[in-house]
């Protein structure tokens, strides 16, 4: 029975067989970002946010008061299954802006999504859950804006 190439061994293939490779580019290292790259992204995903109507939407600075990142993004969707939507969407564009996919924790229930792109981290709630946790009293006392409609 002759088997295929790939079967073997790179050192026990038989004569006249050679392994084929892929012909994707090579993955390369991440370049460093700078903060004003950053913001683009920031403001791109709270952007994404306002078109899908994220409700209460607050954006967050969070330079040098937390080494978790540099930007935090709080929003409402108007119940599970919008959250669940925003969320997903969130990630995927979060996938296409940095290249890398996000971390999202959260998804089964969607009373609060957290979507973490290492630099910019997203939190999405049902109002009532937000209101419970109130994380604008912890994060947000002078540095953070709502975005409104008008913007």
């Amino acid at each position: 029975m002759k088997r295929p190439a790939w079967y073997y061994a790179k050192d026990q293939q038989p004569e006249g067989t050679k392994t084929l490779t892929s012909s994707a580019p090579r993955l390369q290292a991440a370049k460093q970002a700078t903060v004003e790259d950053i913001r683009v992204v920031a403001e791109s995903l709270a952007k994404s946010l306002e078109d899908d109507k994220a409700e209460d939407l607050l954006f967050i600075d969070l330079q040098g008061k937390s080494s978790l990142a540099d930007f935090m993004i709080i929003a409402s969707g108007r119940s599970g299954r919008h959250v669940a939507a925003l969320a997903d969407h969130i990630s995927q564009e979060a996938k296409k802006l940095t290249g890398r996919p996000a971390s999202v924790e959260g998804m089964p229930n969607a009373d609060w999504v957290l979507i973490d792109t290492g630099d910019v981290i997203v939190h999405l709630f049902r109002p009532e859950v937000r209101e419970f946790y109130n994380l604008e009293k912890i994060w947000a006392p002078d540095s953070a804006h709502m975005r409104s409609k008008a913007q």
